[in-house]
């Protein structure tokens, strides 16, 4: 899964060569990754209802275009980006679990590129990892 500013196409065509992807494109994206990528990309897995969007914003202050959707079908892992900061939060009001893995690349306000990694099974969400690739740069 991959929630970012794709920017170049050749990163996503490597990654669907190695495994299944799904991703959203961001707002530096170009009309080619738009029409590939979707602005929402809402799926299951086993057991597990997963929401990815490039600007979604945090519990408490969630986007407004995605605001009143979230609250009406709560996924269980929300997944945004935009800020290329990582944070992990859980949402009690909402009960989900808010994902924001940072930045991979080198473009952005990150200091740290980051992901995040975890394992799904059945209804449970486990083994979540902080990955820290490299500086920025």
């Amino acid at each position: 899964m991959a929630c970012w500013d794709i920017g170049d196409l050749s990163v996503t065509d490597t990654i669907k060569n190695l495994k299944p992807l799904r991703a959203v494109y961001g707002n530096i994206d170009d009309n080619l990754a738009r029409l590939e990528f979707p602005l929402d990309n809402k799926f299951t897995v086993e057991e597990v209802s997963v929401w990815m969007t490039h600007i979604g914003g945090y519990p408490n202050k969630y986007n407004q275009r995605i605001r009143e959707e979230i609250k009406k079908n709560s996924p269980t892992i929300f997944i945004s980006g935009h800020s290329h900061i990582l944070k992990v939060q859980y949402d009690k009001k909402l009960n989900l679990l808010h994902l924001n893995p940072g930045a991979a690349g080198n473009h952005g306000f990150h200091n740290i590129r980051t992901m995040l990694r975890f394992t799904i099974d059945k209804a449970q969400i486990k083994d979540l990892e902080i990955i820290e690739l490299a500086t920025r740069g």
